[in-house]
């Protein structure tokens, strides 16, 4: 099955592709720019929800659910907030079809244009604002902290599994809060939740930041964000964090009474993660051989696979495997016996080792006479001899390694590839032969900033939090700098 798969030095982005298809993620569909996530891809996916989902209630949130569909004057009472989404909005103008008189199949019925136009929503701030109007009236109403699970629609032009898709689904919180400082440490604090999910259970190591102005949510007064490094040295913004002010409040009018009895707007924050975080998974951790998955979400921790002649050994290997089988599952650990007739052994373990299954036993009549097993880790793919007394035990304890060392090895990658530079030409031969993040001098404008963009296609991915005072000149223009920045060429 290696031999399918391209390797990350020949073309890192076929290698990517052929990891997400042949690993069992997802497929292309039918409708341009969208992908179909297949079971295995899927129950990652649930994984990761699931332990956000956790994450975010233990800080206080809801789960809610808004309308897919936005009337198009929602987006225009935000101007930032409809300059930043309109080329992306798909437009529904009419609400029935009809068969066509002259055989063509189905068309859009001309009488049922709708009066207003709906946009699927490329993010739900206008419909989840409108509606807090209705539930805010008070300070006793505040904080509102609601979070909500769904797919959005933003039309891209070019798609790539799980980075950037046409339709993808997330989760965006949306809260109110009656002081601004309120709002910035929600904002914070989700920042942090989001940190911790990613380096404590995707095994990914992140910076924590804030964006330049150009580099904004639309409608945001900050945007606080995630930043990972991939193996080909490029990044990925892995989460972002917004303080939103009082934009969006003002623009649908939504004011409380506070304890004093007058009216002022609220403070808002809004958030999300999407399975591009699949995406990062795939890109910082897996090899030529596959993918590499982290035990605390991958979709299946171990696997079991038999090693017999005749159903007189299969039945031996099955009757010793049982007890061990519901040893681990009371462990919590997620784990598969295969013992299907159709597939050898090889076979199986190459599929295994595709689908990043952490760890892998094997066990065969002889191992039976002998008491041990053969276990394989998928993230060094060494392999030892272990006895069966305390298995189970054994294998949680080297889950938890295998975590942390795949923390460590991207960890150890990802710093190697901080570079600090203070000449243009530098800049450019390490983003040309090293990439990575370069931390550099900025002087603080738009205008240089778009010029490095447009020179090299490395953007500022962020001005890290609690970011040292650093005198100096920034790299491109030669104006007075006070701080570093980091740049990155990033998906």
């Amino acid at each position: 099955m290696a031999k399918e798969i391209t390797s990350r030095a020949q073309d890192y982005s076929q290698w990517y592709n052929d990891l997400v298809l042949k690993g069992g993620l997802a497929d292309y569909s039918a409708v341009r720019g969208c992908m179909v996530i297949k079971p295995y891809g899927y129950t990652l996916w649930e994984n990761m929800r699931d332990q956000l989902d956790r994450m975010f209630k233990e800080t206080g949130h809801v789960n809610a659910y808004f309308p897919l569909f936005i009337p198009k004057s929602f987006l225009s009472k935000e101007a930032a907030h409809v300059e930043g989404f309109a080329k992306e909005c798909a437009v529904v103008t009419h609400y029935r079809l009809k068969n066509d008189p002259n055989g063509g199949g189905v068309v859009v019925d001309p009488e049922a244009k709708l009066e207003e136009e709906l946009i699927v929503r490329p993010t739900s701030e206008t419909i989840i604002w409108n509606t807090y109007k209705d539930w805010i009236q008070s300070y006793r109403d505040l904080p509102l902290l609601i979070n909500q699970w769904a797919n959005v629609v933003r039309w891209e032009m070019r798609t790539r599994l799980f980075l950037r898709t046409s339709e993808f689904l997330w989760q965006e919180g949306h809260t109110a809060h009656a002081t601004k400082q309120e709002a910035i440490d929600e904002t914070i604090q989700m920042l942090n939740v989001y940190a911790t999910f990613v380096e404590d259970y995707m095994a990914v190591p992140v910076i924590k930041g804030v964006k330049t102005e150009s580099e904004r949510f639309a409608g945001a007064e900050d945007t606080y964000c995630i930043e990972a490094l991939m193996q080909d040295g490029k990044a990925l913004q892995a989460g972002t964090s917004h303080f939103l002010g009082q934009n969006f409040a003002k623009a649908f009018d939504v004011k409380f009474l506070n304890k004093e009895n007058q009216l002022e707007h609220v403070w808002a924050t809004s958030w999300g993660v999407s399975t591009r975080l699949v995406g990062a998974l795939v890109m910082a951790h897996s090899d030529d051989d596959g993918l590499v998955l982290p035990p605390r979400i991958a979709p299946l921790q171990v696997v079991i696979v038999p090693i017999f002649k005749g159903d007189e050994e299969k039945g031996m290997i099955e009757n010793a495997v049982a007890p061990l089988m519901r040893e681990l599952k009371d462990l919590g650990i997620s784990v598969k016996f295969d013992n299907n007739d159709n597939a050898r052994p090889g076979w199986k373990f190459a599929e295994y080792e595709m689908k990043g299954v952490p760890v892998r036993i094997a066990i065969g009549a002889r191992d039976l006479k002998n008491n041990v097993v053969e276990i394989a880790r998928r993230d060094t793919k060494e392999k030892s001899t272990v006895p069966m007394e305390g298995l189970a035990f054994y294998v949680k304890a080297l889950l938890e390694e295998i975590q942390l060392h795949m923390y460590n090895r991207a960890k150890k990658y990802r710093d190697e590839h901080i570079t600090s530079v203070n000449t243009w030409d530098d800049f450019k031969t390490v983003l040309a032969e090293k990439g990575g993040f370069i931390s550099a001098h900025w002087d603080g404008t738009a205008e240089t900033e778009e010029a490095i963009k447009d020179a090299t296609k490395a953007t500022i991915r962020c001005i890290p939090l609690n970011n040292e005072e650093d005198n100096g000149v920034c790299v491109f223009s030669g104006k007075p700098s006070k701080q570093r920045v980091l740049f990155a060429q990033a998906y």
